[in-house]
């Protein structure tokens, strides 16, 4: 039996790879499934089953194109009511993947139909455990997603639920089990999960603030449920295009992968109104971008970020990227759902400024500059999280998180400057391209951010701590 986590940083994702004698199971697949279907080629495997812990809510699954491409069966845990043909297993009910089984655990509490499947190798052991948001590595899956989407299910009920399935279903199980969650750190379905994607359930046990057998079922709720922030607007919606189903992948690719001239590029933009979505690094876009373009870099947390930032999942999207990298953007757009790309830029940005059109700026200056600014109290605002905020800050800074930038707009004054910075620039650039779009010209942007900032002359009284003035 051959067990493999197919990881994917940038959305903090890992789906699993089961193949045991000539046969093959996927458990949660990203969207492009094709590189699931190559690994069982080459291991010469038929993909039986596609094993869906719960209905996510933070990428949409590649369940569907995976069974038509494959005839795999599509399978869900008890209370599930999905969309399309799906096998909807019973609790306890187990399946056979060549020699190797896989056992149905129902563990309701991050969602309802959340089931657990415990992987028993060829000799009958009991080898490891695919949690979904069930449980994590230091953490569990919040229980406050579902009511977005079925108002009656709260998350003090769904937190109750899922203390009753940790202590009944998951902690009796044997210690030795490998514990292989969903997501991992960087991950909006939970709060505290570790950079390990892999443990022992036993040291789970030992680590994991929600598995303390001290803790009563009150006590679990309220540590569960104390410092949840409200989950990106896209969520439901993957919700939604989960339960329901969606348009094939590949549908998607030729829809987006239409290379337009820059004449074209311009026509499209004007008569269709688009959001024209650049995603160069942060630098490259600040040097020049097509005048009312957005910046979200692909470079890292890109598909997260559309998701809290573009309302409109059915949002038409023109393309503007780096030379080669147009299909990895269809790509990472449609794990969250964005499926209406509808072209993009040939040439990129090179041909736009090739052509003679309007092109817009973003100064930025360096963290040596902001230093020499910093006596003169300029306005300065910090777009990251609350949490990095309160950890340390510049005095006098107004902290506005990115995530709620279009909520806040008029806190940024049209007639006075200020300046923009975030952790190391990728953010402010994005908070920078969105006040840009919105008619804002009077600001300056901090390259390198507070990382940067924290290197300079700056007094060392310009930084707050929640317990120490430094």
């Amino acid at each position: 039996m051959t067990i493999k986590q197919i990881y994917t940083g940038c959305i903090a994702h890992a789906a699993y790879y089961l193949e045991s004698n000539g046969e093959a199971a996927i458990f949660d697949p990203l969207r492009e499934v094709q590189p699931y279907i190559d690994r069982a080629t080459a291991d010469k495997a038929k993909i039986k089953y596609v094993f869906e812990t719960h209905f996510h809510a933070d990428f949409v699954s590649g369940h569907l194109d995976l069974a038509a491409k494959t005839g795999a069966r599509i399978v869900y845990g008890p209370t599930a009511k999905p969309g399309f043909e799906a096998h909807v297993a019973t609790d306890g009910e187990v399946f056979t993947i060549g020699k190797a089984k896989v056992k149905v655990i129902h563990t309701p509490g991050h969602t309802m139909e959340s089931t657990t499947y415990l992987v028993i190798d060829e000799n009958g052991k009991e080898h490891g455990i695919i949690t979904g948001d069930t449980l994590f590595i230091g953490d569990v899956g919040r229980p406050d997603l579902a009511q977005h989407v079925i108002a009656d299910l709260t998350e003090d009920k769904l937190a109750g639920h899922l203390f009753d399935s940790l202590r009944n279903k998951i902690m009796p199980l044997s210690d030795d089990l490998i514990v292989y969650p969903n997501h991992g750190a960087g991950s909006a379905c939970g709060k505290n999960m570790s950079k390990e994607t892999t443990d022992t359930l036993g040291h789970q046990k030992q680590v994991n603030y929600a598995l303390d057998p001290k803790l009563t079922k009150e006590e679990f709720k309220k540590a569960l449920l104390t410092g949840l922030v409200p989950p990106p607007g896209y969520f439901p919606k993957n919700v939604l295009m989960n339960i329901q189903g969606y348009e094939s992948l590949d549908t998607v690719m030729e829809r987006g992968k239409r290379a337009l001239s820059v004449n074209d590029f311009e026509v499209v933009a004007n008569e269709e109104r688009p959001l024209v979505l650049d995603t160069r690094p942060s630098g490259l876009f600040a040097k020049g971008f097509i005048p009312n373009s957005v910046n979200i870099g692909l470079d890292s947390n890109f598909a997260m970020w559309v998701g809290e930032l573009v309302p409109d999942i059915k949002q038409t999207i023109l393309l503007v990227t780096e030379p080669g990298k147009e299909e990895e953007t269809i790509i990472r757009l449609s794990r969250v759902g964005y499926d209406q790309a509808i072209g993009f830029l040939n040439g990129g940005f090179p041909a736009w400024e090739a052509a003679g059109k309007e092109v817009d700026t973003v100064k930025r200056i360096s963290a040596a500059e902001f230093a020499q600014r910093y006596p003169e109290k300029p306005t300065v605002f910090d777009v990251r999280k609350k949490s990095e905020f309160e950890s340390e800050h510049v005095v006098d800074a107004i902290n506005v998180p990115l995530n709620t930038i279009s909520q806040h707009l008029a806190e940024f004054p049209k007639d006075a400057p200020f300046i923009l910075h975030c952790a190391g620039g990728y953010r402010s650039m994005i908070a920078a391209s969105i006040l840009k779009q919105r008619g804002w010209e009077n600001f300056v942007d901090v390259e390198n951010g507070f990382s940067g900032i924290k290197q300079t002359s700056v007094p060392r009284t310009a930084y707050v701590c929640p317990t120490t003035l430094l």
